[in-house]
């Protein structure tokens, strides 16, 4: 090779000769002694005089840059000196910068997470806060759970609610909307850029059914004059999660007021139950009167209590495992709430408030209610005792009359 440039051959890399080696164009191959005494160690620098002074910066070993990757190398620095920049400080700036992504960089799960952590606390119910990462982990993280949050794009959401967009509408609204929420703090966060893919109107609406286009399925609910028989059937059964559905029925609770009920929240001697805002749908305290029967299942349960909830811990599932074995499979507890409602507006006279009130329902205006402060609580209360006495009477047997016929 002449003087100018590539001037070395591979010959030249298994050179003993120590010093620096010329290659021509600022590269050169550095041979030093191995510091172990034991042959030497070769490597690459690229050398360059600005006024003067000479500067050098290492481009890599022998063993781990060959010579054509090491001459793009010097290349890329005389590239970079053409135009101003010192290459020693732009490898520099690309490494912080790589540092920085590095720490920014965070999974769709773990922005799940942090998004979760920082807003537990004003979420209303335990429930709520539990279903988060649950239905997350059930229907979402299949397809995002590892995908760098910043990379999460219109084409993966798509995909991971697509499944179950069109059988369980509900919950698959409810996950977008909450995928956009992560993605937004993601955003504020410093983590992603640009538009929230998730988002619906004028993005996703274009994509996916509206969820108010679909035909809304409420929850199956058993007739209001075959409750008592249903009771009846609880009372028979033995266990705890009988009793706490019967509870459940009495007060037309729903199922997660229930299942988390303390002991604190219940008062003997003024027979009422008064479950804290942060375990209401509202998010508002609720005061429910207690029957004579539902003092005798709390009686009963605080005979055998152990811990702070009165049912103990029950599982999700508990109740309608209960349904299916006592053959109402067809049905699910919530529709009791139903069946209560139809029961006072066909058999009682109580005011439709009262009712609405029982049942921990909104009512009137924003501004009726500002207004109004009342909880009609003594109302309630015989509206419920009068719902307890239906439900504890046993149901009338049908009789058949026999007349003997006696032959003429």
């Amino acid at each position: 090779m002449g003087k100018g440039i590539n001037r070395l051959t591979a010959a030249s890399l298994k050179s003993t000769r120590a010093g620096l080696h010329a290659d021509g164009g600022g590269l050169w191959l550095q041979i030093t002694p191995a510091r172990d005494g034991d042959g030497f160690s070769r490597s690459w620098i690229f050398r360059w005089t600005r006024g003067d002074r000479t500067r050098s910066m290492g481009l890599g070993s022998c063993h781990t840059v060959d010579l054509a990757e090491a001459r793009e190398a010097a290349r890329q620095c005389r590239k970079l000196l053409q135009t101003g920049i010192d290459p020693i400080a732009h490898r520099d700036s690309e490494r912080s910068a790589k540092v920085v992504a590095t720490a920014k960089a965070m999974t769709f799960e773990q922005a799940a997470n942090a998004y979760i952590a920082a807003h537990r606390a004003e979420w209303r119910s335990q429930q709520h806060a539990a279903q988060w990462p649950s239905s997350l982990r059930k229907h979402i993280y299949p397809t995002m759970a590892k995908v760098d949050v910043a990379a999460v794009d219109t084409a993966l959401i798509i995909s991971a609610l697509r499944p179950i967009w069109s059988t369980r509408l509900e919950t698959a609204s409810r996950l977008r909307g909450r995928i956009e929420m992560i993605l937004d703090w993601a955003t504020v966060a410093g983590l992603r850029q640009g538009d929230n893919p998730a988002r619906w109107q004028g993005h996703l609406e274009h994509l996916l059914a509206a969820p108010g286009k679909r035909h809304i399925q409420h929850l199956a609910a058993m007739p209001w004059r075959d409750v008592p028989a249903f009771v009846a059937k609880l009372r028979a059964t033995d266990t705890t999660v009988a009793r706490a559905m019967e509870f459940t029925i009495l007060t037309a609770a729903r199922k997660g007021e229930v299942r988390y009920a303390t002991w604190a929240e219940i008062d003997f001697d003024s027979a009422t139950w008064t479950i804290p805002g942060n375990r209401m749908k509202r998010g508002k305290e609720h005061r429910v009167p207690l029957p004579p029967r539902c003092l005798e299942i709390l009686r009963e349960a605080k005979a055998t209590a152990t811990g702070e909830h009165v049912f103990g811990v029950l599982g999700k599932e508990s109740f309608d495992r209960l349904l299916k074995r006592l053959g109402h499979g067809d049905i699910t507890l919530h529709g009791f709430r139903s069946s209560f409602r139809d029961w006072a507006a066909e058999q009682t006279a109580f005011a439709h408030d009262v009712v609405e009130q029982a049942l921990a329902h909104a009512v009137g205006t924003a501004v009726e209610r500002a207004y109004k402060r009342t909880d009609l609580f003594e109302r309630r209360r015989k509206l419920m005792e009068h719902w307890s006495t239906f439900l504890t009477k046993l149901p009338t047997l049908a009789t058949t009359a026999v007349t003997q016929l006696r032959r003429a």
